[in-house]
């Protein structure tokens, strides 16, 4: 029998540890800017909108959001592998619109890289659709 999932705030304390852990396995994050402890600390240093899954003390997805007062952004929704095709994603997903709602947001961006389909079935099923956009991007020093 599976444990019930909770979607709670993100707690340093308690969640770096496995959310590093679930962020290695899932995005690989080449980049040493994208690397999860660095993600985090800026992350918890603007704002509160990182939750995390939870099932049986263990942190089984992730989600992270953003709002600059125009647009929110959804950012490294992960699953862990073995609990995958169980909703997790989609609670997290709901999760995070339900948060920048509450702060206003309208409208949620999201990106995608193109050779991702699986992520892209996902978001056509909670209802994303691609827009004709070009997205940049800028390096900074």
């Amino acid at each position: 029998m599976e444990n019930e999932i909770t979607i709670i705030l993100y707690d340093d304390a308690v969640h770096r540890n496995q959310v590093t852990d679930l962020w290695e396995n899932v995005f690989g994050y080449p980049a040493d800017y994208n690397a999860p402890e660095v993600v985090i600390d800026r992350k918890i240093a603007v704002d509160d909108l990182l939750f995390v899954a939870v099932e049986g003390g263990a942190v089984v997805g992730t989600v992270m959001a953003g709002y600059d007062g125009h647009r929110g952004w959804i950012y490294s929704l992960a699953v862990r592998t073995d609990s995958r095709s169980r909703g997790i994603g989609s609670m997290l997903l709901a999760a995070a619109e339900q948060a920048l709602a509450g702060q206003g947001c309208i409208k949620v961006n999201l990106q995608i890289l193109d050779s991702n389909a699986g992520a892209c079935r996902f978001y056509e099923a909670n209802g994303y659709g691609v827009e004709a956009r070009i997205s940049m991007g800028k390096k900074l020093a």
